[in-house]
């Protein structure tokens, strides 16, 4: 599983009923892998509460539930915090791909209680989106970490969310039809695990319902997928040689529309930069304008004090 190349089972195609393959996804920090171990039930991935993030490159591990039913879950680093180079988000993205095979059946967003949901998480899923298009958002899970603090000061995940909820987060939930379920990753009690992580598979479920059983590909799963059927008859060298190729050609398709992602992020963020700068500078305007007005109707309110008492003045002259 550590390596780039393309495994020979992706000509297979995965039987009813067979392997869900979950993908954690989101900013650094926010504890992917220490939910993938509690999916996993098992201490499968290195975690760590580390701002600057454990995980350097995407990692399969895999369980098989009390029911029979396999799940692959992919950790992967924080692709979307788009702090890394082009390349290597390229490169793990291509690598992800890889592991998921047959496709994605569910696609967990991570997210902290512990934080406030930031522009730059609503920017990640917006740029999920751009690399995979919209139909990656039918296979969106969030799942909120840090349930131990909520337990902490007894509250539960409703009384988090109505309390001044973001907007961006409250569009997110409403595009994901509100999937969404708390994690608590340091939770001792085997009930408790047990729970949330059925809580999980039921969502899980759901989506794959919702799509026919169908899990999410697109033309990278396409390409990684005739590039396999072409390899499987080679010879080792030439296999290696047009493997890395493949790879390589994918690779770079990626980082294209890595890069098209970061442009359009940066031109939106100008864009915003912009309004907001003009909005400031009508603000401003008015203003001033408003103290003008009030100093002019101050101006004009004295003038009509100062005119009654002359008038008065006269009329008190006029009576003696």
């Amino acid at each position: 599983m550590g390596g780039s190349s393309i495994d020979d089972d992706w000509e297979l195609t995965s039987p009813s009923g067979g392997p869900r393959t979950l993908v954690l996804v989101g900013c650094t920090g926010n504890g992917k892998s220490a939910t993938g171990n509690s999916i996993l039930q098992k201490k499968a991935f290195v975690s760590d509460a580390n701002s600057a993030g454990v995980t350097r490159t995407c990692e399969m591990q895999r369980t098989v539930l009390k029911d029979g039913q396999i799940l692959n879950v992919i950790d992967t680093p924080g692709l979307f915090d788009f702090s890394a180079e082009t390349e290597f988000i390229g490169r793990e993205i291509v690598k992800c791909i890889n592991m998921a095979k047959d496709g994605i059946h569910a696609v967990l967003v991570v997210l902290s209680v512990r934080t406030r949901f930031s522009k730059e998480e609503a920017e990640a899923v917006n740029s999920l989106r751009t690399l995979f298009g919209n139909k990656i958002t039918d296979y969106m899970i969030i799942v909120f970490t840090g349930g131990d603090e909520l337990e902490f000061n007894e509250k539960t995940l409703e009384d988090y969310l109505g309390r001044d909820c973001p907007e961006p987060l409250k569009e997110l939930l409403n595009q994901c039809e509100n999937r969404r379920v708390l994690f608590n990753n340091r939770a001792t009690d085997r009930r408790k695990k047990d729970e949330q992580v059925q809580e999980l598979i039921s969502l899980v479920n759901l989506v794959v319902a919702k799509s026919g059983g169908k899990p999410y590909t697109d033309e990278l799963f396409v390409e990684l997928k005739k590039g396999a059927r072409m390899l499987h008859d080679q010879t080792e060298v030439s296999k290696q040689e047009n493997e890395e190729k493949l790879i390589k050609r994918l690779t770079e398709m990626v980082e294209l529309k890595v890069r098209e992602t970061t442009a359009r992020l940066e031109q939106q963020l100008a864009e915003e930069k912009a309004a907001r700068l003009m909005a400031q500078k009508m603000a401003q305007t008015a203003q001033m304008k408003s103290s003008d007005e009030i100093h002019k109707l101050r101006e004009s309110l004295e003038r009509a004090e100062r005119e009654l008492r002359d008038q008065a003045g006269k009329a008190k002259c006029a009576i003696l």
